[in-house]
């Protein structure tokens, strides 16, 4: 007798997955300075978040297009075995160039885990239902940003900073091994077609080249070797179509995107991923630099955005199945705009309890634009291109914040040290640095303090600005195309 998928045990794994992953960015950067006073590598912190991101991305389209062919199962077990290993190795590092190489490793195990998870919801619920698990599985990402600062702290005080990725290793093999007896997928007699490679190689390097340029764009600005690396994605973009359309089965079908929903959805998940960066980045930025206040506040004013999101989540899972997806989404991009107006126009003196009720507004709107984004992108595919297409959804939200971090660094840099020039307040080049530092701030010459916040809060004002733009285009989008059908249903 065939054993049946235990539905519960196998969602519980799923958000225990996300929350493994989500919790990698805030409880390593709580552990970082600890980390790089260990192994002596300033220089180099960096490059422990970049390559994280970058491998991940790499990889995701290549999971997802697995995923499809040989099935979720063996796909997230691998993806799991790789995230271990390359915890335990950050966990062994005694180098930071160890632990880049380990973080890498890790990445790579990433990229299947999330979008295959959200694949295997894709396979689990109905429409009417997925929304709701979805929201419930996006609250880990809440969890993750209050709980991993202080479980980062409590680990790097109690233990050691290499805890906190041994402690991947056991919770990591619990998820294989209950994915292993709880999850089952019905055989499928799929036609057998060779994997695409060269479509998966120049996919790879195009992801590589595209996302390392503007890595490097945000840090260094537009020098010949990142127009290079920008010109060179370019160039394996175009390569990639072309093997595309001679190959078999290609890696993602370029059939997709002629579908309009399939194209919209995608693009403003995307241009709303981007705005979020100009959120998580530069609201503590603007508490901590403008307001002077400590580095806590500002992770606290972020805390209603991730709490609140699931409430968006079941908003969504509700409407989608009385409005049209645009609708939705239109509601979704709206709330998202009142939010991000209201940072845009926040005067230079305002109290720090206001950013509380902005957060939950954006928290609230990007709740129902990225999961309507998710189900309509799962929704506009046949189940066996359900893979694709969420590991699609997952890395252009990637490309979104990698693009955007590194714009509006660029953004926030010219406005001040243009307005530093002209206000000659100081020689100091690393002052900006020291003002968005509490315990720095304190030791600046209080006749220029609030000068120089100001000229920071222009900075962040332009930021916003175009966040802000960036959100109106996406809901511009939405009234490109005319959906025919009245609301969203499974693919037929």
């Amino acid at each position: 007798m065939e054993r049946k998928t235990n539905v519960t045990v196998v969602t519980i794994c799923v958000f225990i997955a996300t929350f493994m992953t989500a919790i990698e960015g805030t409880i390593v950067t709580t552990a970082m300075p600890t980390i790089v006073g260990s192994l002596h590598g300033m220089e180099m912190m960096n490059w422990v978040f970049s390559i994280y991101l970058l491998t991940n991305a790499m990889l995701t389209p290549i999971y997802g297009k697995l995923a499809d062919k040989v099935g979720r199962k063996p796909i997230f077990i691998f993806g799991t075995l790789l995230f271990i290993i390359g915890s335990l190795f950050c966990g062994l590092s005694q180098s930071m160039i160890g632990l880049i190489i380990s973080r890498a490793i890790q990445g790579m195990g990433a990229g299947a885990m999330m979008p295959v998870a959200l694949t295997i919801i894709g396979d689990l619920y109905t429409i009417e239902k997925r929304a709701k698990v979805l929201g419930l599985n996006s609250s880990a990402w809440g969890i993750a940003s209050v709980f991993g600062p202080l479980a980062g702290g409590f680990i790097v005080e109690a233990l050691s900073w290499h805890w906190i990725f041994f402690i991947n290793v056991p919770i990591g093999l619990l998820l294989m091994a209950l994915i292993w007896f709880y999850l089952n997928e019905p055989k499928t007699t799929r036609e057998a077609k060779p994997m695409d490679l060269k479509g998966s190689f120049s996919l790879m390097f195009m992801l590589v080249l595209l996302l390392l340029g503007f890595q490097l764009l945000g840090d260094q600005g537009l020098t010949p070797f990142v127009l290079a690396l920008l010109v060179g994605s370019v160039l394996c973009f175009f390569l990639f179509l072309s093997v595309e359309k001679k190959a078999k089965d290609p890696v993602i079908m370029l059939d997709l995107f002629r579908n309009p929903l399939f194209v919209v959805v995608n693009a403003a998940a995307a241009l709303a991923s981007g705005f979020l960066m100009g959120i998580d980045v530069y609201i503590p930025m603007w508490m901590q630099g403008v307001l002077g206040l400590n580095a806590a506040i500002g992770g606290l004013v972020l805390a209603p955005l991730s709490l609140v999101w699931m409430v968006g989540s079941f908003l969504a899972s509700k409407w989608m199945t009385q409005m049209t997806t645009y609708k939705v989404l239109r509601i979704g991009l709206l709330i998202t705009i009142i939010g991000g107006a209201g940072l845009w126009l926040m005067p230079f003196q305002s109290n720090f309890l206001w950013f509380f009720l902005i957060s939950t507004v954006i928290g609230v709107g990007l709740g129902i634009t990225m999961t309507t984004s998710t189900v309509s992108a799962q929704n506009s595919v046949p189940s066996e291109q359900l893979g694709v297409a969420t590991s699609f959804n997952t890395l252009v939200r990637t490309i979104g914040q990698t693009v955007m971090v590194a714009v509006f660094g660029l953004l926030i840099n010219r406005v001040t040290q243009a307005e530093l020039a002209t206000s000659q307040l100081t020689d100091d080049p690393d002052i900006m640095n020291k003002l968005v530092n509490p315990q720095t701030a304190k030791l600046i010459d209080t006749e220029i303090l609030t000068p120089l916040r100001e000229i920071l809060y222009h900075g962040l004002h332009q930021v916003y600005l175009v966040g802000l733009l960036l959100v109106v285009l996406a809901l511009g989008l939405t009234f490109l195309i005319r959906q025919k059908n009245a609301t969203i249903r499974e693919y037929k």
